[in-house]
C-alpha cells in the first residue's frame, strides 16, 4: 500500500512540474508585437471581400485566427476620425476628432510604440496612406491636428522609429519640413529606398530603413498597372519590416497599416475593397506564419472604424462589379472638363462611366453627376479624390451594392465613418484577453500590459 501511495504522490509531483512548465510557456512574455490595421475593415469590408473573391463560405486568412473579439470604435465626439482612433488604440486615451496622441489641453500621450522603445525593442510603421497620416501617427507622434504631416515626419526621425514605410515623400521634404528630412535620414544611418526593387535590396542587420514610395499615399492595387507602379505591396513592405526588426534580440513593435481599405470604401468601390483587403490579409497570414515559429510573438489584426456601413446584399451584381478593373479615383481622372472648367463634359462622363464600368449613363444621369461634383461655396470641382467618391456611388447604386448613399456621405463630418463596432483576430501568447467586447482604449491597455516584464 505505501509503494502504490509513493508511486502515485510521483506521478502527481511530475504532473505539477509538467502543469508549471506548460502554464510558464503559455504565459510567456511577449517579446513581439505585430499590429495589423485594416482602415475601415468592419464585418461588411471582409464579408464582401471573401464573398467575392471566393463565394458565400470563403473564409478569409484573418477568419482563422484562434482568439476573437469586437471593438467599440468612438472618440470624445461620437463617429470617430482615424486620429482619434488611432489615437484612443495606440495611447488609451479617447480625444476630439483630428487630435493625434494629444489630448484637448495639448498634454502629449505616450503610445505603445513609445513603450516598446522604452523596453529597448526595434519600432516600425507601414501604412499603404502616407506615413505620416492619422493611423501611423498615432503612435509616433503628437501633434494638436493630423494634417501637420512635416511636423510628424520629424517626430518620426527624432523618436528613431527604426522601419519607416509607406507613401509620404512630400511630407518629408524642406517644404512641408521645414529641412530635408530624408537628407537627415541618410546621417541618421536610415537606408533609403524608394521603390520595390530597392527595398528588396535592404541589407536587414543594418538596422534602419526608410522607404517613401510615393509623394503622397500610395496608389490602389487596382491602379497600379495603369500608371507603371514601381510601389511594394503590403505585403511585401511586412515581410521586409519583420526581417529588419527581428535582428533585434531585444524584440520589436510593429504597426502595419491598410489605409486603402478605408479610401476604397469613402468611394462605394466594391473592387478596390476587395483587392486592398486581399493584399492586407496575405500580410496577415505572412506575420501569422512567421509568429508561429517564434512562439514569443503576438498578432493582432483589427480596424480603427468601419466605413460607409458596408454589406453583401442579395441583388448585388458580383459579376458585373469584379469586371471593373481600375479606382473610381483613376476613373475621375479620365473625365474631361468644360471649357469653363467649373463642369465636365456630358460626352467624357458617359464615356467613362461606359468604358471602365460598363454603364450606360443617359444624358439626365450625367448632368446630376456634374450637378453633385461642385462646390456649393465657389463652384469649383471637387478634387479628384472626391469625384471618384461620386462615380463608386453611382456604380453601386447601379450594381445594388449595400453602402451608405452619398447624400449621407455628405452630410458626415468623417466622409461616411460609422459607429459601428470593428471585428479583432488574435494569435500568439496573451491574445485571450481579445476575447471579449471592449472599448477602443482598453485595447491599448491590452498591449501595454503584453509588453510589461
Amino acid at each position: 500500500m505505501f509503494k502504490k501511495s509513493k508511486k502515485l504522490m510521483l506521478v502527481a509531483s511530475l504532473f505539477l512540474v509538467f502543469a508549471l512548465i506548460f502554464t510558464a510557456a503559455a504565459q510567456a512574455e511577449v517579446k513581439n508585437v505585430i499590429l495589423m490595421v485594416g482602415d475601415g475593415l468592419g464585418i461588411g469590408q471582409i464579408d464582401m471581400t471573401r464573398y467575392m473573391a471566393g463565394g458565400k463560405d470563403h473564409e478569409l486568412e484573418l477568419m482563422k485566427l484562434p482568439n476573437i473579439g469586437l471593438m467599440m470604435t468612438s472618440s470624445t465626439e461620437g463617429v470617430t476620425d482615424s486620429a482619434a482612433a488611432g489615437t484612443a488604440m495606440a495611447t488609451g486615451h479617447k480625444v476630439y476628432n483630428g487630435a493625434v496622441g494629444m489630448n484637448k489641453n495639448g498634454a502629449e500621450l505616450d503610445s505603445v510604440l513609445d513603450f516598446a522603445e522604452v523596453r529597448n525593442k526595434a519600432t516600425g510603421i507601414i501604412s499603404t496612406n502616407t506615413v505620416t497620416d492619422a493611423t501611423p501617427a498615432a503612435f509616433t507622434a503628437s501633434v494638436k491636428d493630423r494634417g501637420m504631416g512635416g511636423e510628424i515626419a520629424k517626430q518620426i526621425l527624432n523618436n528613431d522609429v527604426e522601419v519607416v514605410l509607406g507613401g509620404g515623400r512630400e511630407d518629408f521634404m524642406e517644404e512641408e519640413a521645414g529641412e530635408d528630412l530624408i537628407a537627415k535620414a541618410k546621417k541618421m544611418g536610415y537606408q533609403y529606398v524608394s521603390d520595390k526593387k530597392q527595398l528588396e535590396r535592404v541589407i536587414p542587420m543594418n538596422g534602419k530603413v526608410l522607404g517613401l514610395f510615393n509623394n503622397s499615399y500610395m496608389n490602389y492595387i487596382q491602379d497600379r498597372d495603369e500608371v507603371d507602379s514601381q510601389e511594394p505591396s503590403l505585403l511585401e513592405m511586412t515581410t521586409k519590416a519583420i526581417d529588419v526588426l527581428s535582428e533585434d534580440e531585444d524584440g520589436f513593435f510593429l504597426m502595419a497599416e491598410g489605409a486603402r481599405i478605408d479610401h476604397a470604401s469613402h468611394a462605394a468601390d466594391v473592387p478596390g475593397v476587395v483587392a486592398e483587403t486581399l493584399d492586407f490579409d496575405a500580410s496577415v497570414k505572412y506575420a501569422v506564419d512567421w509568429a508561429k515559429e517564434n512562439g514569443d510573438t503576438m498578432v493582432v489584426v483589427v480596424a480603427d472604424h468601419e466605413t460607409l456601413g458596408f454589406s453583401v446584399t442579395e441583388p448585388i451584381n458580383k459579376e458585373a462589379l469584379m469586371d471593373i478593373k481600375v479606382s473610381p479615383e483613376y476613373m475621375a481622372g479620365k473625365l474631361e472638363e468644360t471649357e469653363a472648367g467649373n463642369a465636365y463634359t456630358i460626352d467624357s462622363i458617359q464615356r467613362v462611366f461606359k468604358e471602365y464600368a460598363n454603364i450606360s449613363l443617359t444624358e439626365a444621369e450625367a448632368r446630376e453627376f456634374n450637378s453633385n461634383i461642385v462646390n456649393e461655396d465657389d463652384g469649383s470641382l471637387y478634387y479628384q479624390y472626391k469625384v471618384g467618391w461620386q462615380i463608386g456611388s453611382v456604380i453601386a447604386e447601379k450594381y445594388n451594392v449595400g453602402v451608405l448613399s452619398a447624400d449621407i456621405r455628405a452630410k458626415s463630418s468623417t466622409g461616411g465613418h460609422t459607429l459601428n463596432s470593428v471585428p479583432i483576430f488574435a494569435f500568439g501568447p496573451e491574445t485571450e484577453s481579445f476575447n471579449s467586447m471592449i472599448h477602443n482604449t482598453e485595447f491599448a491597455e491590452i498591449l501595454f500590459e503584453s509588453m510589461r516584464p
